[in-house]
């Protein structure tokens, strides 16, 4: 069995501030807009999203669907953004700083404490193997932020 890669990252450059960027990446329910393996997320409560802010993910890959459970971990308007999602420990995060030409933006999964037993098993009998799964969620997180700027640059004009 193979043991998962503890840091995955994709980075580009947005053509907006900060701010702009921020506005479509503040609130966790619109990360099933951008990213190709999240359909749906759902904030529990009614207060604003913040650190401790918990919500559950519909996930799909081809016709494999499941569920995960996550809480914001770190907040800090037009600068950062992450989760830890409770069943296999991974964090999941996104950094805005500035760069010429706009805002760099950098989405990041690092697995801090490893993953568990049986995330490692569910990826490698279920999910078609540790590499292939986890090739195949750094082109998600590619896409993700081609959909980000996407959303970013139409939201402007």
């Amino acid at each position: 069995m193979s043991t998962p890669n503890p840091k995955l990252e994709a980075t580009t450059t947005i053509d907006a501030p900060a701010e702009a960027v921020w506005a479509h990446l503040s609130d966790p329910r619109v990360l099933g807009g951008l990213s190709p393996q999240v359909v749906r997320s759902t904030v529990q409560g009614s207060a604003p999203v913040g650190v401790g802010t918990r919500f559950l993910n519909v996930n799909r890959d081809g016709w494999k669907v499941w569920p995960t459970r996550a809480v914001v971990t770190r907040y800090e308007p037009n600068r950062a953004l992450a989760f830890k999602v409770k069943e296999n420990g991974a964090v999941w995060s996104f950094d805005l700083e500035p760069a010429e030409g706009g805002t760099r933006v950098v989405h990041r999964r690092e697995l801090p404490a490893g993953v568990t037993k049986m995330s490692v098993l569910l990826q490698d009998k279920v999910l078609g193997g540790v590499a292939p799964f986890e090739a195949s969620l750094e082109r998600g997180m590619a896409l993700t932020l081609q959909r980000l700027a996407a959303a970013v640059a139409a939201a402007r004009v």
